[in-house]
């Protein structure tokens, strides 16, 4: 799940660590409130609690988590997986006829049929190149015309861009890991000085001592990171993500020569190839899916790990984002899966700069707002603005073709964009990471210091627009529940409508030390707010889509699946 192409250095990893020591995110911020709590949260624990001294009752909703993988057998999510009512587990026979073998509590779209499980893959921009590079070779470009000439000329751009992305990953690994060299011989030198195992910064004051030059030295290496509140274990374990980042980018990403797809088995070029894949919805690798989920909806009433945003939730996990690029094709059938099982919320994150078969993942779009779906996507990690750059997959469609002429450009109207906010107030409020956009960007939910579900039954820290979006599916997910007549369309209007403007001050813009007006940076110009939201659900009156009730069972016919039948499965 690469946001494009990310630039890493090691000044950044030490920041980031420094940040997060020198000031901690009170827990569970995502559902606190402004007001009363002072951070910049949801307010969802506020929402929920006015919904319920009123006497209102939620109905249980499907939120599909469109992923790596989710651990359903998590403490704190496995009361609140989704579980097909129309399916026997693990007999080898689909029960449903929907066409996914024991789909239990969803399904797998990058495993084979015999359990193996793509972990990762390449990114798009490198099997774009490797595409067109087949498609061109041996070929005279100067005796190439029309649609050939432009493809061509494609081609030489991505060729440009691959190679100048691999190179400059080289470069910065042999840099980082230089200076990474650097910091850990500082270490060794300490260790052996002081004859111990763990370097603590009152370590410095004895070094600097030291009639030992080397140690004096160590010293000077070691005091900045220190001061900056980044303790040892903290660089041990940002030496291991960099390192891992690193090789993944150079053995998977950005190599020509790597293709995992022969473990899925499906006929690739086939994009109506929709049956494959495997029940494995946890898969290799489940540490992003299973933080997304418990933002969503982890057990709010069991004293144990952290609140989810929504209440009423069922957790559909559809398997389809490897360490890589996902491809179009798994994302379109993911989401179609998601709709034809009931899901009234679908949650994205992750995004990519290429999107070869953007018509198909379009065409999914599409049937999931006929079927009044919401799709909530994650903006991207890239302090970016997707107004100009390339963010995929987003809410405009392709332009229409008909008889040689052009329709004009439309977006989906089920489709929400967040931006990615800190649980400060001020002029830092947006995440220094965060895409932004003033048309292409709704809003901006809690995506910093976050703290959630991780595999194992354990918790822990993540943050970026893949954690803001659930925090926004999530307050999607009450209104939902407590106002099933709404439709995804007003859904959306109302989320962006609700918003806690940003009008005093400037902040900056992400990635920059510019400072512009938060209006600058998304649609509604704030921050999402789920009692906002609330009292303007109340006052807004029903166009529930009448399709919405409608589910296509994969067999070229409709069938009719009650809501409260699709989510009534308990794990």
């Amino acid at each position: 799940m690469n946001f494009k192409f990310k630039m890493l250095a090691l000044a950044l990893i030490i920041a980031a660590a420094s940040a997060q020591a020198q000031q901690k995110a009170p827990e569970n911020w995502f559902t606190l409130d402004p007001t009363t709590d002072k951070v910049q949260g949801t307010s969802a624990d506020a929402a929920i609690k006015m919904l319920k001294e009123k006497g209102k009752k939620g109905q249980t909703i499907i939120v599909a988590v469109l992923d790596s993988g989710v651990d359903y057998n998590h403490e704190d999510l496995k009361p609140i997986m989704w579980t097909n009512p129309n399916e026997v587990p693990n007999n080898g026979i689909d029960e449903d006829g929907n066409g996914y073998i024991d789909d239990i509590h969803g399904w797998n779209f990058i495993g084979g049929k015999d359990g193996k499980n793509v972990s990762h893959d390449s990114y798009e921009i490198t099997r774009e190149y490797v595409r067109l590079k087949n498609r061109f070779a041996g070929t005279d470009p100067s005796k190439l015309y029309g649609d050939a000439k432009k493809e061509y000329a494609q081609f030489e751009e991505i060729k440009k861009t691959f190679e100048e992305r691999r190179g400059e990953l080289e470069e910065q690994k042999a840099g980082v890991a230089a200076q990474f060299t650097k910091i850990s011989a500082a270490f060794a030198t300490a260790q052996k000085e002081l004859n111990k195992t763990e370097i603590v910064e009152a370590d410095l004051a004895t070094l600097k001592a030291s009639s030992n030059k080397e140690a004096n030295a160590a010293a000077t290496s070691l005091e900045k990171m220190f001061k900056n509140g980044v303790t040892q274990a903290d660089f041990e374990e940002q030496k291991k993500e960099a390192t891992e980042y690193f090789d993944n980018g150079l053995n998977y990403g950005y190599n020509p020569d790597f293709n995992p797809r022969t473990i899925v088995g499906d006929k690739y070029d086939d994009l109506n190839d929709r049956y494959y894949g495997n029940n494995d919805v946890q898969g290799p690798d489940a540490f992003h899916g299973t933080h997304v989920a418990g933002i969503i909806a982890a057990v709010r009433t069991n004293d144990i790990g952290i609140r989810g945003v929504a209440d009423n939730v069922r957790i559909m996990s559809v398997r389809c984002v490897p360490d890589g690029d996902e491809r179009d094709k798994d994302v379109a059938n993911a989401i179609r899966y998601a709709v034809d099982n009931g899901a009234s919320i679908i949650n994205m994150s992750f995004g990519k700069g290429y999107s070869p078969n953007k018509q198909y993942v379009d065409d999914a779009i599409k049937y999931a707002a006929e079927h009044d779906v919401l799709l909530v996507h994650a903006a991207g990690n890239d302090a970016e603005n997707n107004d100009t750059d390339p963010n995929f997959p987003n809410d405009g469609y392709l332009k229409a073709e008909k008889k040689g002429l052009f329709g004009k450009e439309k977006n989906a109207p089920n489709w929400m964009e967040i931006g990615a906010l800190s649980w400060k107030s001020g002029e830092k409020s947006p995440a220094n990471f965060s895409n932004y956009g003033k048309k292409n960007v709704d809003l901006f939910s809690p995506g910093v210091a976050i703290y959630s579900t991780i595999p194992g039954s354990k918790y822990g820290n993540a943050q970026g627009t893949s954690m803001a979006a659930p925090a926004a599916a999530g307050v999607a997910a009450v209104l939902r529940s407590y106002y099933p007549n709404l439709s995804a369309e007003q859904i959306r209007e109302i989320m962006i409508k609700s918003v806690v403007p940003q009008t005093s001050g400037e902040v900056f813009k992400p990635g920059t030390t510019e400072k512009v007006k938060f209006s600058e940076l998304c649609v509604s110009g704030g921050v999402v707010s789920t009692t906002n939201a609330v009292e303007l659900a109340e006052k807004t009156k029903a166009k529930r889509n009448k399709k919405a009730v409608w589910r296509e069972a994969g067999l070229g016919k409709m069938v009719k699946i009650k809501k409260k039948d699709a989510a009534s499965g308990k794990a």
